[in-house]
């Protein structure tokens, strides 16, 4: 499963379309430009116009905000590279990388700072989807306003309307009066409406519910804009990881303002703070970054233990999406050790995670941001979505359908711990190169490295495990390998030292052997 990231910007929400006014009629010299459209007073107006099909394909999208980093998911998921990929820590080239900062969209597809679009001189085709007319309706939508058909001369019936409205209204401002009048008189004798005693910013809710959780998680979940030397950039999620003023985010959200760019914290109580990165890990897809004169106040989210989570439990996401900040949604787990390969579909470094899955609702700008079970412990971090190939509103973004990818917590806890102490990742590694082509079969070790380099490192875990070329990986512990993809996500849940077992095939015989993972510092 390979996924995408967002990079394009979100236009304003479209309002409800007006109330229909009374208008003059068109001239026909607005009639003769505005061809396709029914004239006023000519006649029963047309069919809406059907909106054109969206694309069906699908893709998986990291959950970033608007501008640089929303909008994943674009088409159809990216493929894997074809040949070999050195497993996780291996001297060979790393897998490419999905989640990575996402760019606004070039000056020609952004939208139209003057939106919404003036009221066209015709109606509107409420059947065009938003973003674009349907075929012979220009760009009219919900923004333009909706014309009547002139009034016909002769007021001898508007008279008599009017006369009958105007009576009606004396009328009902009479029985208006009385019914006030009567309900003030009898409100002391046997009325059975009952008043809350109180409502609102008054009511104490319970800690284990939806409301609880997010009022206590609410104030330590940040928004993070980034913006690179260029200017580029976009906006996710964070959460404060301790007292120090660290927060904890996806490296696709910061990945704009490693090299001199510029990080904005703003927390929903509307301070903002400057930021700078201490760490990030494209590989794992967690960066670190931390608050510049940091309030002595911070209260870290408390952290859950992401092994213990079992399907159908409960889920809460706090994030940004579509730079909307601290929006709650709710659902549940759906799967665990999904295995998900993110990308943006540029060839830039792929992520690699055993994922949680969720049906709480993710979207661009959630990149980053905590998902919590029903306690308020933070038990993952939503970092990709699966989505259609048409995101939508005219802009190609992607969406949530219900189907989002968190980083579990106990990786992202030990990768956060490194990036703090060095700076820089550590990485478990098998020591040899694994195909990533799709296949059911296993991870296969290839022929040959990258660059001409042997596929088994001499003297590497892998080489001392018996490993060898044309080996196929099918199991790792007890977990099921069906690619390389799987199999380096796997690898990835685990530390440098760990003891696996590892079943393989070779020439059509199943076999198992003992391997302690060896390590590799760094993305390169």
């Amino acid at each position: 499963m390979s996924t995408e990231n967002e990079g394009t910007a979100v236009p304003p929400a479209p309002s409800a379309p007006p109330p229909p006014v009374d208008a003059p009629a068109p001239t026909a010299a607005a009639h003769q430009g505005n061809q396709g459209h029914h004239a006023p007073g000519s006649g029963p107006a047309p069919a809406p116009a059907e909106p054109q099909g969206a694309g069906t394909g699908t893709s998986i999208a990291g959950v970033s905000g608007t501008g640089g980093d929303t909008g994943h998911g674009h088409g159809a998921g990216p493929q894997a590279p074809q040949g070999g990929y050195a497993a996780p820590g291996t001297h060979n080239a790393a897998p490419s990388h999905p989640d990575q900062p996402h760019h606004p969209p070039h000056a020609s597809s952004a939208p139209d700072a003057s939106w919404p679009p003036p009221p066209p001189s015709s109606t509107p085709s409420y059947g065009a989807p938003y973003g674009g007319g349907g075929a012979g309706h220009g760009a009219d939508g919900w923004g333009s306003s909706y014309q009547q058909p002139a009034p016909k001369k002769g007021g001898g019936r508007g008279r008599i309307v009017a006369a009958v409205l105007a009576a009606a209204l004396v009328a009902g401002g009479l029985g208006g009066g009385l019914g006030y009048t009567l309900a003030r008189e009898n409100d002391s004798s046997g009325s059975t409406t009952v008043s809350a005693s109180t409502s609102g910013g008054n009511v104490k809710r319970d800690p284990g519910t939806i409301a609880g959780v997010a009022a206590k998680a609410l104030p330590s979940t940040v928004t993070i804009e980034a913006e690179s030397s260029s200017g580029e950039g976009g906006t996710g999620t964070g959460f404060v990881f301790d007292t120090q003023g660290h927060i904890v985010t996806n490296n696709h959200v910061v990945a704009d303002a490693v090299d001199g760019g510029k990080l904005s914290v703003t927390f929903p109580n509307g301070k903002k703070y400057e930021a700078e990165v201490v760490g990030n890990a494209q590989g794992y897809d967690v960066a670190v970054i931390k608050l510049a004169n940091a309030p002595s106040d911070l209260k870290p989210l408390t952290l859950g233990n992401s092994d213990d989570v079992a399907v159908g439990d409960s889920t809460i996401a706090i994030g940004a999406p579509f730079g909307l900040s601290n929006t709650v949604t709710t659902g549940i787990i759906s799967a665990k050790n999904r295995p998900v390969a993110s990308s943006d579909g540029t060839g830039s470094q792929a992520s690699y995670m055993s994922a949680l899955q969720t049906d709480a609702s993710i979207n661009p700008g959630n990149s980053g941001g905590p998902l919590l079970d029903a306690q308020g412990n933070v038990i993952g971090i939503n970092s990709a979505i699966q989505s259609t190939s048409n995101g939508g509103f005219g802009t190609g973004q992607s969406g949530s359908i219900g189907l989002g990818f968190a980083i579990p917590i106990n990786q992202a806890k030990y990768v956060a711990q490194e990036l703090i102490k060095t700076g820089k990742p550590v990485y478990a590694k098998i020591g040899a190169s694994v195909s990533l082509e799709d296949t059911s079969g296993g991870a296969k070790i290839t022929d040959q490295g990258a660059a001409g380099s042997e596929a088994v490192d001499p003297g590497g875990p892998a080489d001392k495990a018996g490993l060898r070329p044309g080996d196929v990986i099918t199991k790792l512990d007890d977990r099921v390998i069906d690619s390389g993809p799987t199999l380096i996500g796997e690898i990835w849940t685990h530390k440098p030292g760990d003891e696996v077992t590892i079943t393989y095939e070779r020439d059509g015989k199943e076999r198992t052997t003992e391997l302690t993972l060896g390590s590799r510092v760094g993305d390169n």
